[in-house]
């Protein structure tokens, strides 16, 4: 199977060479890949031109957006300016972040799941983090979740979710329109992805807000939002957090903000969500 892989990246000069260095050596390796430097005012953009030296099927692409560093938008509209650099000659796509050092079977175990079963519409391994000299897993992970590290998506599941939402919470409405649509969403256990720099480091203070503008924006409703937002604190270990989520669901909804999804597509995720909340209590 071919694929391409996108790789958004700012001021990542310290991981950027691991990421591709791995990406490099892969058992299974990329037809295309994109490096867009959004940006950066360190090394990044000089490092991935060494390497471009050295593989022709990576490419540079510098791209100037604004400075805050929101989750969501800026990470996907940068993905969006690889893309349409891009053809439409591939299998599969991949969303890659560039502080990830990947197994290096990684993209093998990807093709065999996407081979294994057409209607499985996205791929992607667990993240792990170093802690005391061990790498663990990454206290966010859920084992139904691609992280939006490293997600691969089919082509034609990715074209009929209209592609990656410039928001927050793309990673996950992504994978809710999947499933509306008939896709499975696959989680590999086997695939341990080293991620070299926390989750949110360099998000600034008023991102605090943002997730839970994201529940809105995905129709979870303010009950759903409720005990996603306790459970995502608790996940951080920061309760307090709780109470941010729910103040910016609070903020979106007054401001009447527009959903991600139809209202359709809204109604789909709640029941999916209870759905999900009913078999874990049951268990």
């Amino acid at each position: 199977m071919r694929y391409y892989v996108i790789i958004p990246a700012h001021n990542e000069a310290k991981y950027i060479a691991q990421t591709l260095q791995s990406l490099f050596l892969q058992s299974c390796l990329p037809d295309q890949v994109v490096v867009v430097n959004d940006h950066s005012t360190d090394e990044t953009p000089t490092i991935v031109s060494q390497f471009a030296h050295q593989h022709q099927n990576l490419k540079l692409v510098n791209i100037t957006s604004d400075e805050a560093h929101l989750p969501g938008s800026k990470v996907v509209l940068a993905f969006q300016k690889g893309l349409a650099t891009l053809d439409q000659n591939y299998d599969f796509i991949v969303k890659l972040d560039a502080d990830l050092i990947l197994p290096l079977n990684y993209f093998e175990k990807v093709i065999t799941h996407f081979e294994s079963d057409k209607t499985i519409g996205m791929v992607g391994g667990f993240a792990y983090i170093e802690k005391d000299n061990k790498w663990i897993l990454e206290n966010l992970t859920d084992k139904d979740h691609i992280r939006g590290a490293f997600k691969a998506y089919r082509k034609a599941c990715f074209e009929q979710i209209g592609g990656l939402k410039p928001a927050m919470g793309w990673d996950t409405v992504d994978e809710l329109l999947a499933q509306y649509f008939g896709w499975k969403v696959v989680t590999d256990a086997s695939l341990h992805v080293k991620h070299l720099k926390p989750t949110g480091a360099n998000y600034n203070k008023s991102a605090r807000f943002k997730q839970g503008e994201a529940f809105y924006s995905l129709g979870y409703g303010f009950i759903i939002t409720t005990i996603a937002s306790v459970k995502l604190a608790l996940m951080k270990r920061q309760p307090l957090l709780i109470f941010d989520y729910i103040r910016g669901f609070l903020k979106a909804k007054l401001n009447n903000q527009p959903l991600l999804v139809t209202d359709d597509q809204a109604k789909y995720i709640r029941k999916y969500r209870w759905q999900k909340m009913k078999n874990k209590i049951s268990r």
